[in-house]
């Protein structure tokens, strides 16, 4: 606070022209104050007329009067001096290297606050004064500060520009409406300003409107967004709901399985133990029996061999059969082959289902309204160059392959796998189309097919006779749409030139008759599985089609 107190003291006793402290200070009759040198300086330089003027209100003064220091602003320039901060600035208001300057200012230049159309000239606001006091200046032109003021200057005549030329869409002096722009259509610059401003604001509000559009089809495509990660979020949960269900399932069944495989195992093998346990005990038997008949058959008393044999003798009869038949070693292999065909079936069943699953990801797409106006369309604006790699012998590439004539004369094409032969008097662009694309073709000379295939149709196949490309014929009377041998006549009239608007991913083609308006001829919906290229096919000699840059 006073830091600015300070500078406001130091302001009224400062010299308006070097814009320092006073330096032997004088008064001039209008009350204003000037060091001596400063205003010496000025008359010295403007007194040709002897007319001497104030610096700052402008006031005349004839004869030139005399200079007299004025002693009290001298001692308050001398007090303030002593109590001056040493760190600011003696004039922080004066004018930056990059602002405006006051042209009146001499030594140190304060910033300008107005520039004068009129004058032209810019002012600080002490020397600005004079234009809303004096009745001449005030019908002046002032604007906010300009360093361009220099260009409302005729530089032939040094002249204020206050004209405009219809002719040649300038600004000029008066003088020049006499001379080189003699007989020319002019208005007064105001006048012509007042009429493009009201186009200005036309545009405005068409660029208004627009911006409302769009930040309305912002908002839309914020909300598809929105949608489309709602959906995938739900689509990702389902999935791994479902997979999961399908994972526990197949872990169930797996589970079952081996269950019963060792419920199986485990009667299978009691069974055989249960036989095996019964043989084991017969051979017991039998060796105790063959011991008693081995002692029976050693005893010399044949009285007792004779009274014991009858016993001893008798085998009873064995459980089993005299043998076992192992079967091949097969126990549960079946089992096995059972799984393993599961297992194939459900390979081949997820196979052709993950097709379709990933098909219906890939098909997921954001259907943008298609383009209404040209404007609209050539937005999407594809540049298309012809391939001569693919171009029949008959056809004749210019306009740096951007145009194709077909003619009778042969050309010298070397041999290339991918070039029309044949009838098939046709040609392929060089680019491959996916995505959102639109191009315009200018054709003439007879009947021209417009199309657009794939890349690997058939080299002896004409535009729209296979399922891998679609042509629409034009002629000057009539227009019809091919596709897989099948024809579609087109109602509506047909101009020189065709519009092809492709959504790949969509799987929209549709052809237009662009003029000075866009008329839709013919729309296809489908399913592209390959990248699409443009082609032409003039169907008489001399007929014509040039891909053209909007």
């Amino acid at each position: 606070m006073l830091l600015r107190g300070k500078m406001a003291q130091m302001e009224k006793v400062s010299c308006s022209i070097c814009l320092d402290l006073l330096k032997d200070p004088v008064t001039i009759p209008c009350g204003h104050s000037y060091c001596m040198n400063c205003i010496t300086d000025v008359w010295d330089g403007k007194d040709q007329k002897g007319v001497n003027s104030c610096p700052q209100c402008r006031k005349e003064f004839i004869p030139r009067p005399d200079l007299e220091k004025n002693f009290i602003l001298a001692e308050l320039v001398e007090d303030l001096k002593k109590t001056e901060p040493k760190a600011a600035p003696a004039y922080p208001w004066s004018a930056e290297p990059e602002e405006v300057t006051c042209d009146v200012c001499t030594g140190r230049k304060m910033k300008a606050v107005k520039s004068c159309l009129s004058c032209p000239a810019s002012y600080c606001q002490d020397h600005l004064q004079p234009h809303y006091d004096v009745p001449g200046l005030k019908k002046h032109k002032l604007v906010n500060p300009s360093k361009n003021l220099q260009e409302n200057i005729c530089s032939r005549h040094d002249e204020v520009k206050k004209i405009f030329c219809r002719t040649d869409q300038q600004c000029i002096c008066y003088l020049c409406t006499m001379e080189e722009h003699k007989g020319h259509e002019t208005d007064p610059a105001a006048a012509e300003r007042a009429e493009k401003q009201k186009k200005l604001q036309g545009s405005r509000q068409q660029i208004h409107q627009r911006i409302q559009n769009r930040e309305k089809d912002v908002k839309l495509l914020q909300q598809e967004v929105e949608a489309i990660n709602v959906s995938a979020d739900k689509a990702v949960e389902d999935s791994e709901k479902i997979f999961t269900e399908l994972i526990r399932l197949l872990q169930k069944r797996s589970s079952e399985v081996k269950q019963q495989i060792r419920s199986q195992q485990e009667t299978e093998v009691s069974r055989v133990k249960d036989v095996q346990e019964k043989l084991e005990q017969e051979i017991t038997e039998l060796k105790r029996k063959d011991a008693e008949l081995e002692q029976l058959s050693i005893t010399e008393d044949h009285n007792q061999f004779l009274l014991n044999y009858p016993s001893l003798s008798a085998l009873t009869e064995s459980t089993h059969s005299s043998s076992i038949n192992i079967r091949p070693l097969r126990y549960f292999e079946d089992v096995t082959a059972a799984v393993s065909e599961l297992r194939d079936i459900i390979q081949d069943f997820m196979k052709d289902t993950w097709t379709n699953i990933s098909l219906r990801v890939t098909e997921v797409d954001v259907l943008l309204s298609e383009p209404k106006t040209r404007d609209e369309f050539l937005k999407y604006s594809q540049d298309i160059n012809l391939d001569p790699n693919t171009a029949s012998r008959n056809l004749l590439l210019s306009e740096k392959n951007r145009k194709v004539t077909k003619i009778e004369q042969q050309q010298s094409y070397p041999d290339h796998p991918d070039r029309f032969t044949g009838f098939c008097f046709q040609v392929l662009s060089r680019e491959s189309l996916t995505g959102r694309c639109y191009w315009e073709v200018e054709w003439g000379g007879g009947e021209v097919y417009v199309a657009v295939s794939y890349k690997n149709i058939n080299r002896s196949e004409g535009f729209g006779l296979n399922d891998k490309s679609w042509s629409l014929c034009c002629t000057t009377t009539s227009c019809t749409f091919y596709h897989n041998r099948v024809e579609i006549p087109v109602i509506g009239e047909v101009s020189s030139r065709i519009g092809v608007f492709l959504d790949h991913r969509a799987g929209i083609l549709s052809f237009y008759s662009v003029s000075e308006t866009m008329t839709l001829l013919h729309r296809v919906q489908t399913r592209f599985t390959q990248p699409l290229h443009a082609g032409i096919r003039p169907v008489w000699y001399g007929a014509s089609a040039e891909f053209i840059k909007p």
